[in-house]
């Protein structure tokens, strides 16, 4: 069970890369990563008393949010366009366009995943160690890496070519 105080600790250890893989299914729409970001913690919250230790916390807290994102995905069959205000350039600098450019060909490339692949490559994204990856999704240590392999070599070919 998951004590009061210990709440605040975890939110500020977890809420930034909560965040982030939120922001992986939302496509870059920050209001909305921040809508399932909060919905993940409150669910949390809510059921703090029936985590039972048997799964890290971290593992619990990730599940949580990849469910909290698919499931309203799904429910409003939502195709999430990617944000474009933050992929625009500020600056004229060339380089920090190419970076736009290629987070924007990268998250593309993300949304045509399926369900399960794009879980599995955010987390990654997100340097959750694959032991942790391996437990949310209930995939064997060797199964996810056979599947990251291929995920990352499916990622990078339709970044560079644009398939």
């Amino acid at each position: 069970m998951i004590k009061e105080e210990d709440f605040t600790a975890l939110y500020h250890t977890h809420a930034p890369k909560i965040r982030r893989l939120c922001m992986g299914y939302a496509s870059g729409n920050q209001d909305l990563a921040n809508e399932w970001l909060q919905e993940t913690f409150i669910k949390v919250w809510n059921h703090r008393k029936s985590f039972k230790g048997r799964a890290s916390v971290d593992t619990w807290i990730y599940r949580i949010a990849v469910n909290t994102c698919l499931s309203d995905l799904r429910k409003a069959k939502k195709n999430i366009p990617i944000n474009e205000a933050i992929l625009k350039d500020n600056e004229s600098d060339d380089e920090i366009q190419k970076q736009e450019s290629r987070l924007k060909k990268m998250y593309n490339c993300i949304d045509q995943l399926t369900e399960q692949n794009k879980t599995l490559i955010l987390l990654e994204l997100e340097d959750v160690p694959q032991t942790t990856i391996a437990e949310t999704v209930g995939l064997a240590h060797g199964t996810l890496r056979t599947r990251l392999s291929r995920i990352r070599k499916s990622l990078l070919k339709c970044i560079t070519n644009g398939e």
